[in-house]
């Protein structure tokens, strides 16, 4: 299947809301956005392919699911009052926006080279990022907030499976619920996995929905952790990066892996 083909599959199965569809064949993209408000979302499409190229009709349905759920919510208010516990801290990468279609600023604090984090109000199946408007008409203080972000993704349930390849041992966090790659955030969590690693702890989170965590052991496992943060970031629905870190003295450095343990 082509961009083209694929956006036109959208397009079709969003047919009964009233919304723009706008196809850019030179950026593989797919722009879908509000007739009157013009607010809206972009696909890039070639992430999507290669998803539907391993799941097929389930890659569609995520999607069009994601961007029913996202402009729906758009066309709705909401406030922070009350939804203390559902506010949360979601890494993106630094090539994400750092303001709305509107230009309004969103709250966002430097991670890494690679990531930075954002803060969303937790909707149930969708979130909204919060900007610095929402803050101001609420009068809540951003201090505060951020605080009571990383207190809640502390309070998430960090369910992991294990899984060894030529004695390297790789740990995943895979609910789906949104969190998985804003569990890096969880220091104590970080902390106890790093008590139990022998060799080289590595940290990836090539998408919103994983979590990945490498013992390396030998040269097999850096080729491991480098093909698999490249499988899950090509077939992630919000991709962030596809590079690794490193985990020393309880912070994170990208590292670049060339194969072989030539790395940088």
């Amino acid at each position: 299947m082509d961009s083209k083909t694929m956006a036109e599959e959208i397009e079709r199965r969003l047919a009964p809301y009233d919304w723009a569809f706008h196809f850019d064949r030179k950026k593989d993209t797919l722009r879908i956005e509000d007739k009157e408000t013009k607010k809206g979302v972009t696909i890039s499409l070639p992430s999507i392919i290669a998803k539907w190229e391993e799941t097929k009709e389930e890659a569609i349905e995520e999607i069009v699911y994601y961007v029913e759920q996202t402009l729906c919510t758009m066309q709705k208010t909401y406030t922070l009052f009350g939804k203390e516990k559902d506010i949360y801290p979601v890494i993106r990468s630094t090539s994400f926006p750092t303001e709305t279609n509107d230009g309004i600023p969103l709250v966002y604090d430097e991670h890494t080279a690679e990531t930075r984090i954002y803060y969303a109000l937790d909707l149930g199946n969708t979130y909204r990022l919060i900007d610095k408007k929402l803050m101001e008409q609420e009068n809540w203080d951003v201090r505060h907030m951020k605080e009571m972000a990383r207190f809640n993704v502390r309070s998430l349930a960090v369910p992991v499976k294990e899984d060894t390849v030529a004695g390297n041992t790789f740990y995943f966090v895979n609910t789906n619920d949104g969190y998985d790659a804003s569990r890096i955030l969880n220091e104590p969590f970080l902390a106890s996995v790093s008590a139990k690693i022998t060799g080289t702890m590595l940290v990836a989170v090539p998408h919103q929905d994983v979590l990945i965590i490498a013992d390396i052991q030998n040269d097999i496992g850096y080729d491991v952790l480098a093909q698999l943060t490249m499988s899950f970031f090509a077939s992630g629905r919000v991709p962030i990066t596809a590079l690794s870190f490193l985990y020393e003295n309880g912070k994170l450095e990208p590292i670049f892996i060339l194969g072989k343990n030539r790395r940088k």
